[in-house]
């Protein structure tokens, strides 16, 4: 079953459940695969990568527009996207904990023979593409930050 079809699948369940969080959530993602569908030269197929970008844009948008109203003071509004976000949080593969992300970007380090803090891009090119969907490209450069600076 493509994530096209679980989505509306879930869509339909929403609505059974009046599940009103669950159901924002889940149509924001099925507008994004449609828009994303229509436009470039894939149009009408994804690859399930090109599905996960899109589960992973949505989610990003999520956590920064929560602690933005967090920010603000608009706690009711934070709460509403970190709900949103949590939906589709179930939708993408299970992140990496932070001692399995730093296990996984010391073999890359190795891998690419850096050394030092100026070989960070090369070891972030490789790691962003083999850890695709399971880290936060944020807590990643922190993480090699520090074991290049410290040679962990």
């Amino acid at each position: 079953m493509s994530l096209e079809e679980r989505i509306n699948q879930d869509i339909k369940a929403a609505m059974m459940a009046k599940d009103k969080v669950r159901l924002e959530a889940l149509r924001a993602i099925k507008s994004a695969i449609q828009l994303a569908k229509t436009e470039g030269e894939h149009k009408d197929t994804l690859t399930p990568e090109m599905e996960m970008k899109i589960l992973q844009k949505q989610y990003k948008q999520r956590k920064d527009s929560a602690e933005q109203y967090s920010q603000a003071g608009r706690q009711e509004l934070a709460d509403k996207e970190l709900a949103e976000a949590a939906v589709i949080e179930e939708y993408l593969p299970k992140m990496l904990t932070e001692d399995e992300l730093k296990e996984e970007l010391k073999k890359i380090i190795e891998e690419v023979g850096a050394k030092s803090p100026s070989d960070m891009g090369k070891v972030m090119g490789v790691a962003t593409k083999k850890l695709a969907g399971k880290a936060e490209g944020k807590a990643m450069a922190e993480m090699v930050k520090k074991l290049l600076a410290n040679g962990d």
